[in-house]
């Protein structure tokens, strides 16, 4: 038997998906600046590109969230 779909919490994993991502990109930016002359050219590209992913990620966790709130979830 299929498990129901329980959408009741989906506000609360949103929050939290954001709530690590920002973390993340934070992080990696203290990082690109502490040891910005220690890391090699083609590190900071790499810890570039996957901020560029993060904060795309948020995007679309922040329009879910809106949704989720319009659809009275929260």
């Amino acid at each position: 038997m299929a498990k129901p779909d329980n959408r009741a919490d989906n506000a609360e994993h949103l929050q939290q998906h954001i709530n690590n991502t920002l973390e993340n990109l934070e992080e990696a930016e203290d990082y690109l600046d502490e040891h910005a002359d220690e890391i090699s050219t083609q590190e900071k590209e790499d810890i570039q590109q996957k901020n560029a992913g993060r904060r795309s990620s948020l995007q679309s966790f922040r329009s879910e969230l809106e949704d989720e709130a319009t659809d009275g979830d929260i």
